[in-house]
This record gives structure tokens, sequence and C-alpha cells, in this order.
């Protein structure tokens, strides 16, 4: 796959991720395709292969960090928020222990 290929596939996968992270927040979901969209446009005429693989790095970074880190609140108070977590961000609830068991 050339690389103008992968970049546009980088674009793709940033908004639809965008769509998924900000379900139902129209105002979120705008300001994340305009700051996609300002950041792909400035990097437009970028021409060194090593400067481009950089930029690609932070953007599947940037992904990734959207895709598992962040989570939605909704003010249902003036002082409370309702976190609204995706079913892939949810993981089992494994209870700490202060005291390591001992491997055998």
């Amino acid at each position: 796959m050339g690389q103008a290929a992968k970049v546009l596939q980088l674009f793709k996968t940033l908004h639809r991720t965008r769509q998924q992270v900000f379900k139902n927040d129209a105002r979120a979901l705008e300001a994340a395709r305009i700051k996609i969209n300002e950041e792909f446009k400035s990097n437009k005429n970028e021409t060194s292969p090593k400067k481009i693989e950089e930029l690609m790095k932070t953007g599947s970074d940037v992904e990734l960090l959207l895709r598992t880190s962040v989570i939605q609140g909704i003010h249902t108070d003036h002082d409370t928020l309702q976190l609204v977590p995706r079913k892939d961000l949810l993981m089992e609830n494994v209870p700490y222990c202060d005291i390591p068991t001992q491997k055998q």
C-alpha cells in the first residue's frame, strides 16, 4: 500500500473513531472533525518520508488514545456528571489485593 493510501486510511479511521467516541455529542463531534481536518490540511504538502512517518505515528497514537481512554460524561445536575462508557472500554473488574500471592 502506498504512503498516500495509508494517510487516507488513517484519516478515515480517525473520523470513524471520532464518530464512535463522541456519539450523540454534536459539539464534540464538530470540534473533533474540524481539528482532524485542520491537522491533515496543514501537513498536506509535506514531502519528507521521515516527517510523514512521524505524523502518521502521531495520528495513530491519537486514534488509539481516543478509542481506549476517552469516556463521555453527561451533565445531570449543576455539579454531577454521569459517565457513559462504551462497551469496548469496559473491562472485567478484578479486585485489588494488598498482599501478593506466591507463585508455586
